[in-house]
């Protein structure tokens, strides 16, 4: 792939990022308008006791979609408009967050998988800019270096990919068990998915982003070389 073609679909990636990123804004924000009658905790608490999940705890955290589930803390953290949202939008989000936590209890493969990862690359992308800087640097002298760097920005996109079916599966968990539950009707169980769809999106398109990058990288070695 030359390198004017990776260049057209970085350019690609980012405006699409941005597209994306301002639709899922919107989306969220037209969800949020849409009442229901359990807080988005409530909807979280409701989910992990259908599991038997009794060791997780449910609190607020500050800031806009910050809201993730840490296994290290067995917590979900949800932003303050989920946490006490009566929406569909903060159902979705807070049913998605618990989806992660019944991917933990079942031990769900790509989810391990991730968390492997997850110590590897913290390392990788605190280095992974200065040792490719030295690569491209020091072609000449040390040529395997920009090699290493390449394989470190790697270990970064494979967690990218990896990352898909874990949100995909959790937001399918979610939207399903909203419905089994009669949390959401057939109108408003569409409007979860579409919601969790364009979060699924900002994904998908870092996914392949930081593949355009790696690509970039491997060109760029390949005519030093």
């Amino acid at each position: 792939m030359s390198s004017s073609t990776i260049w057209i679909i970085t350019i690609l990636v980012m405006v699409l990022s941005l597209v994306i990123q301002a639709m899922l804004k919107s989306r969220f924000a037209k969800y949020s308008e849409v009442p229901i009658t359990l807080t988005g905790a409530e909807v979280a608490s409701r989910m992990l006791q259908a599991h038997g999940i009794r060791d997780v705890n449910i609190v607020s955290i500050s800031g806009k979609l910050s809201d993730h589930y840490d296994p290290t803390t067995r917590t979900v953290n949800l932003s303050e408009d989920v946490y006490y949202g009566r929406s569909v939008a903060a159902a979705a989000v807070a049913a998605h967050e618990c989806g992660h936590v019944v991917q933990h209890a079942t031990g769900y493969a790509w989810l391990r998988m991730r968390s492997a990862l997850v110590p590897v690359v913290s390392f990788s992308s605190n280095i992974v800019s200065w040792v490719l800087l030295a690569g491209v640097v020091f072609i000449n002298i040390f040529p395997s270096l920009i090699w290493i760097g390449i394989g470190l920005f790697a270990l970064t996109t494979l967690f990218s990919f990896v990352t898909l079916p874990v949100e995909i599966n959790a937001s399918a968990r979610a939207v399903k068990w909203l419905e089994s539950d009669g949390i959401v009707n057939y109108e408003t169980k569409a409007m979860a998915a579409d919601a969790l769809k364009w979060a699924a999106y900002t994904y998908v398109i870092a996914a392949i982003g930081s593949l355009a990058t790696l690509l970039y990288y491997i060109s760029l070695a390949n005519r030093r070389n």
